[in-house]
């Protein structure tokens, strides 16, 4: 288990963390998703051992990571700007991945080839980044780690191989119950993948639940009205957004959808329906709806 505990974590005078909290279960794929700055990259660095927080605590397994070599031993991480010595072949990282991860497995790094298809002499920085991405991947699961932590893991691979490389890490998840911690802007996929999910803004987590609780927390109720006037909606529900065309109305209302259709069945509508949110809209709306609206501008 991953446990972050009421971070701080200033930097000049800024506070890239600011009680941050999170915790990620054994064997879950956690998504981690906020704007730009929220500090998801500061929070993943404090996770993998690379910065020291000012205050607070940061465990896995129950015990500190910062200067812990036996936990990094478990860890295994592919950031968005990934690191190789400038003229490494795949083969020169492969050999240094091997001499710290105790697991890394010569069989999987062998089989891996048919999946990733660049020469084991290839200079990692003349490839393309897509290629480099993949040779992240290749490296990375050969290490056999407990716990997988991404950040952007896809951005710059071709459709096939994100298939392709979510569904090794899936395969992971189920059969040796690894842990990933995934942070992306890319929520449709992250919809696809995740069974847990963490919101993060201004330093912090504003929420974080298993995903189905997350999408049953939250309703989009469209609505078609007998007469010209809208009824007033009952003051106690949570309304989070109203939008019309024409005379069908769609409501974005926080709580549980049976419940939701019984209160506006009194209402007496003529048509009624309640829809999933995807994971974009309820960030959206989670993190404050209007203000994260696509804005018009008059030029």
């Amino acid at each position: 288990m991953i446990e972050v505990k009421n971070v701080v974590k200033s930097f000049d005078g800024f506070r890239a963390l600011d009680g941050a909290s999170l915790t990620v279960p054994d064997g879950a794929i956690y998504g981690l998703v906020g704007p730009n700055g929220a500090g998801k990259s500061t929070i993943i660095r404090h996770i993998t051992g690379i910065y020291r927080q000012d205050s607070g605590e940061v465990l896995v397994e129950g015990v500190p990571v910062y200067e812990n070599p036996a936990v990094k031993g478990l860890i295994a991480a592919i950031p968005d700007d990934w690191f190789y010595f400038p003229s490494a072949s795949v083969r020169d990282m492969m050999q240094f991945y091997r001499g710290f991860y105790p697991k890394f497995d010569m069989d999987r790094y062998q089989r891996f080839q048919e999946i990733f298809p660049i020469p084991e002499k290839s200079v990692i920085r003349r490839l393309s980044k897509g290629m480099q991405k993949q040779v992240a991947f290749w490296l990375t699961m050969c290490c056999r780690p407990k716990y997988l932590i991404l950040d952007e893991p896809v951005d710059g691979l071709d459709p096939v191989m994100r298939r392709q490389v979510w569904s090794l890490m899936m395969g992971d998840v189920e059969e040796y119950g690894t842990t990933v911690l995934v942070s992306s802007h890319n929520l449709r996929e992250l919809e696809d993948v995740c069974d847990h999910v963490g919101i993060m803004s201004k330093g912090k987590i504003l929420l974080e639940r298993s995903l189905s609780d997350l999408q049953e927390n939250i309703v989009k109720m469209q609505v078609v009205w007998s007469g010209e006037d809208t009824p007033a909606l009952p003051a106690e529900l949570n309304l989070l957004h109203t939008s019309h065309v024409g005379r069908v109305y769609t409501y974005i209302i926080r709580g549980n959808a049976e419940e939701l259709k019984h209160r506006l069945s009194a209402l007496s509508p003529l048509m009624m329906e309640a829809l999933p949110l995807s994971l974009e809209e309820i960030f959206i709306y989670e993190m404050g709806g209007e203000q994260y609206a696509v804005k018009e501008i008059v030029l």
